[in-house]
């Protein structure tokens, strides 16, 4: 399933005043390309997934309370988190004075958030072992949806495109002592639901993934080149 959204930035000038500024943040190797790219997450996948799609592009995470933004469906909750995350980058560029490169090539900031639906609750991630063994324990022998936005903001002149996209996942029973390994590792509690589809434990269980596995993984790629083709 695809919802897509668009809309302008309506403050020009915050945008005139960041398209003057960012250089620095840390770049991944890629070819080049005529814009340039921020990935506004700390997400392992995301990285490598924006890699794999072939762009350069820094990297700027954002700080802010997720769980102060609620919503109730899945779907307005990631979108309204993505957009969270593009406000907060745009901020902490004006106030840290990180340098755009001042060469008429515009700057796409890339957000995104995912969430795990089970049972028609919103799970986001674990926030200690007991919840963790909770979420994985009901994914045993069941299935869950993953739905998750992208959010593209040209910060040149201010567009901004996003959507989402929903994929479901059937697990295989997960033996108790695969659960018990899982929590005790950390990146159970970095990703939505516990759930990390490329962890050497849990992806000999998936039964099947219905829809993109980049949706699961936190950045659908079809996804992503579309709305950043639209902001451009």
């Amino acid at each position: 399933m695809v919802n897509w959204f668009s809309l302008m930035v309506q403050t020009p000038n915050l945008i005139r005043r960041i398209s003057t500024k960012i250089r620095d943040c840390r770049e991944m190797a890629a070819p080049k390309s005529p814009f340039q790219i921020i990935l506004g997450s700390s997400s392992m996948a995301r990285r490598r997934i924006l890699s794999e799609m072939g762009y350069e592009f820094t990297i700027m995470t954002a700080d802010i309370d997720e769980k102060a933004i609620r919503k109730e469906r899945p779907e307005e909750l990631v979108v309204a988190l993505a957009e969270a995350k593009a406000d907060a980058i745009m901020s902490r560029i004006l106030a840290t004075g990180v340098q755009l490169n001042n060469d008429a090539h515009p700057t796409l900031l890339i957000t995104a958030d995912t969430v795990v639906v089970y049972e028609g609750t919103i799970r986001e991630k674990p926030s200690n072992k007991d919840e963790a063994r909770k979420f994985i324990k009901g994914y045993s022998g069941s299935h869950a949806s993953v739905v998750g936005s992208v959010l593209v903001t040209n910060l040149m002149t201010g567009t901004r495109k996003g959507g989402w996209e929903e994929a479901e996942v059937y697990f295989y029973d997960i033996p108790e002592e695969i659960i018990d390994t899982l929590i005790e590792d950390d990146v159970t509690f970095k990703v939505a639901g516990g759930l990390m589809l490329e962890h050497p434990l849990t992806l000999p269980l998936v039964e099947a993934v219905v829809g993109s596995t980049d949706t699961v993984m936190g950045l659908p790629k079809a996804l992503t080149e579309k709305l950043m083709n639209d902001a451009l």
